[in-house]
This record gives C-alpha cells, sequence and structure tokens, in this order.
C-alpha cells in the first residue's frame, strides 16, 4: 500500500524504512514488534521529563475536558494567563512580556520582527541581523536568513534577507587554541561593529552551543563579550533557546550562565515536555512599549490560529511545575556527571576526540568523516538502532541529550553500546 507520508530531514528516495512507534514510557520507546529504544535525542531534544508523564498527560486531559481552544485576540484564558505567569517568574525579571508561537522556527521569526519593527515604530529604519557562522534558527524564511550559514538552506538563498555573520570559536576539552579562536572571532566582529552598527537591527545567537551545526560550545565569557560589545552599540540581543531552554544546560535557561541578558528569548521544544507544539519569544519592557500607539500601524500584526492553545499551555504549565516536584536540574547534574566520566573513558582509549559537556547535552566526535544525511551518517544511525539507542549522528558528529529520567544505569549501557558500534566501525 502506498504510504502518503513526506518524512522531514529524509532523503525519500534512498532512507531506511521508518520504524513504527506503538507506545513510550520515561526513556524508551517500543516499536511494533515491541523491539525497545532508549531515546537518547529525546525525540529531538522535546522530551524533557519521560515519555508520556503521567501528570503532564493528566493536565492535558483535564484540559480538553474544559476548553480546547479559543483564538487569543480580543479573549483570553487561563492557562495563557497561569503559564505566561509562571514562565515569567522563571526567567529573569527584565524578560516580561510573552508573545505564543507554534514552534521554534516561528519563535524565532516572531523576534526577528519584533526587532525589526522596534526600530522602525521609531523612525530608525535598519537592513540587517547579525549572527554566528553556524547557527541554525529554523526552517521559514527569517529564520533560515539568519541560519544560512549552518548549510541545509543552499537552494533559498537568493530569497534570503541580507545578514552578517562572524565565525563561532567552537572549542571542546583540553582545545589549545580556543584563546586565538576567541580574539580572530571577536576582531571579526568589532570590524563589522565599526561598520555597520547603524544598520544591524539585533544580533541572534544560539547560546553556548550550536545545535544542528553538530552541538558546537563556545564559551560563556566570549559570549558576554559579543553581547556587551552589541549593546555598546545599541544592538538588539535575541537568545535562541529553543533547544537549550528548559534544563538542557545544567540550569533552566542558558543565559544565566552568562553576566549580560538578552532583549528577546526564543523558546519552544521542551516547553511542554514533549506533547505538544508550542513556543514563546519573551520580551522587555523597553520592546513591548515602542509597540504601543493610538494607530494600528505600530501594533504587531502577527499571529497564529492556535496562539496559546490552552492545551499546550496546560501541558507547559505542569511540565515546568515538574522541575520542582522532581528535582529535575538535580537529575540533569547526575547526567552531567555520568557523561563526563563515561567520556573521558572513551577519550582515553582514543575512541572519540573533541568532547563538549555542558548540562544533559554531550557531543564528540567519531572517527567517521561524513557529512549530514551522507550514507555514512545514515548507516551510523542504523547500526545504534539495531542495538536499541536512538542516536541521530551529525555527521560524524556523536550527541546524547537524554530525558531527564535517564537512570545512571542505562546511560551507563549506552556509553558501553557506543563504545562497541564505533570500534567495530573503526576496523571495518
Amino acid at each position: 500500500m502506498k504510504q502518503h507520508i513526506w518524512y522531514p530531514f529524509t532523503q525519500m528516495k534512498s532512507a531506511p524504512s521508518p520504524i513504527l512507534i506503538t507506545r513510550g514510557e520515561g526513556a524508551q520507546i517500543w516499536d511494533e514488534h515491541n523491539k525497545s529504544y532508549l531515546d537518547l535525542i529525546s525525540s529531538w531534544w522535546v522530551n524533557i521529563h519521560g515519555h508520556c508523564h503521567p501528570k503532564i498527560a493528566q493536565a492535558i486531559a483535564d484540559q480538553a475536558h474544559t476548553l480546547e481552544h479559543v483564538l487569543l485576540a480580543g479573549f483570553t484564558h487561563k492557562p495563557a494567563q497561569a503559564f505566561s505567569n509562571l514562565l515569567c517568574q522563571k526567567l529573569d525579571p527584565s524578560l516580561s512580556y510573552v508573545f505564543f508561537g507554534d514552534n521554534g522556527s516561528t519563535a524565532v521569526e516572531i523576534a526577528l520582527k519584533m526587532a525589526i519593527q522596534y526600530w522602525s515604530n521609531q523612525g530608525h529604519q535598519t537592513s540587517a541581523i547579525l549572527h554566528l557562522d553556524g547557527g541554525y534558527h529554523g526552517d521559514t524564511f527569517g529564520s533560515m536568513a539568519v541560519g544560512k550559514t549552518a548549510g541545509l538552506t543552499q537552494p533559498f538563498h537568493p530569497f534570503l534577507f541580507k545578514t552578517l555573520s562572524f565565525p563561532t570559536p567552537h572549542t571542546w576539552v583540553d582545545d589549545p587554541s580556543v584563546d586565538m579562536k576567541e580574539a580572530e572571532s571577536l576582531a571579526a566582529l568589532q570590524t563589522i561593529l565599526d561598520q555597520h552598527h547603524n544598520s544591524i537591527a539585533a544580533i541572534i545567537v544560539e547560546p553556548l552551543i550550536q545545535g544542528a551545526i553538530g552541538m558546537r560550545y563556545y564559551r560563556p565569557s566570549f559570549l558576554d563579550e559579543v553581547i556587551k560589545r552589541c549593546k555598546d552599540r545599541n544592538i538588539l540581543i535575541i537568545f535562541d533557546e529553543v533547544m537549550t531552554g528548559f534544563g538542557r544546560t545544567g540550569r533552566l535557561f542558558a543565559y544565566e550562565h552568562l553576566v549580560e541578558k538578552p532583549d528577546i528569548i526564543c523558546l519552544s521544544k521542551a516547553i511542554t515536555g514533549g506533547f505538544l507544539p508550542m513556543a514563546a519569544t519573551v520580551c522587555t519592557d523597553r520592546i513591548f512599549n515602542a509597540f504601543l500607539d493610538d494607530s494600528f500601524q505600530k501594533a504587531f500584526a502577527h499571529g497564529h490560529s492556535f496562539t496559546a492553545n490552552p492545551l499546550g499551555c496546560a501541558a507547559a504549565i505542569a511540565s515546568l511545575k515538574l522541575f520542582e516536584e522532581e528535582d529535575t536540574l538535580e537529575k540533569i547534574a547526575r547526567i552531567e556527571k555520568v557523561h563526563k566520566s563515561q567520556t573521558q573513558a572513551l577519550l582515553d582509549k582514543k575512541i572519540i576526540e573533541k568532547v563538549r559537556i555542558l548540562g544533559s547535552i554531550a557531543a564528540f566526535e567519531s572517527s567517521i568523516t561524513a557529512a549530514y544525511g551522507s550514507a555514512q551518517s545514515i548507516a551510523l544511525r542504523q547500526l545504534f538502532l539495531e542495538e536499541g539507542l536512538l542516536i541521530r549522528p551529525l555527521g560524524g558528529v556523536i550527541y546524547l541529550i537524554p530525558p531527564a529520567c535517564i537512570s545512571d544505569e542505562q546511560l551507563a549501557r549506552s556509553y558501553e553500546i557506543i563504545e562497541r558500534v564505533l570500534t567495530k566501525q573503526a576496523t571495518s
């Protein structure tokens, strides 16, 4: 029978047949043959507390019997109010207005539009967005424009708006050249600021970890210096925390590792605990107030049909409460310790290199030289699946970002399998 699904990030001509998953619980999922897989990437980074967490499922079910949806223009509802209040209590006090979206790409799109219109509403026309090389920010046209150096958007480049970028000094454990790379990057940034600062609306970054390009890490002190220089030129700061938000880096939000704070933050992925699509773009009073006027022309004319869907808000409230109820950040600290000990063992055996770890995120290079989506990378993914591990290598980069409920034993066993698979690949 013909299948009618066109799968994302998939070459449909050559990709292996998709695995039919029938259920999930905790850190595991099961296929139609009852084979289990340990979900070491949280199903594209969305699942934070584990699959089918009963408290989130119950919150959604309860809300579904009360109000499934209502438009947010001219109306509001208690789940949206409760979640926005709870979120702002967790964020830095300067971030105080929540604009709801559907996914990470739209969260970024909203942030870019906010930044551009912020200046337009004050009579200052800007023409560029600044970003780090290799950043990935989504698949809509605005997000592709600021992510075009990630290498996934070539057919669309003629249609994308102007951006300016500078090198990312990505680093790893015991990197001897990190200071030099940071100095070169800051010099490139300074040249851009000297020449173009009047035309730059904002800078957007994935704070501390660039995800899709290969889980590339860079140091907090470097980012603080970047933000300080941009703020000195009155450039707005956008943090894309679609991946890093909600505990992934060991703190609730990645910006908590920094001294400097953003003007706008983009949140999605783990926002509902992995249950439902939702996003939030949160900004400061300064941004919000620039849209207040007697004329609609200065209003933010943006919205989505399912903006602040009550079911999504109910899930997000339950998920955020679980961080305290289940000591989620302590669980992530435990995961980080296991990552460090296990990767050190693999380093000592010279099986991997260029290790970077932050919170529940671990990444390292294998001996395989492969591009994203290449036959070699897909073959490696299939070997992991055969061993019961859901891992999607980014080219030759192996990364783990498991849900917080994973046990030490499950994670240690995963590293044993990774060692076996990579050793076999290196000798084959």
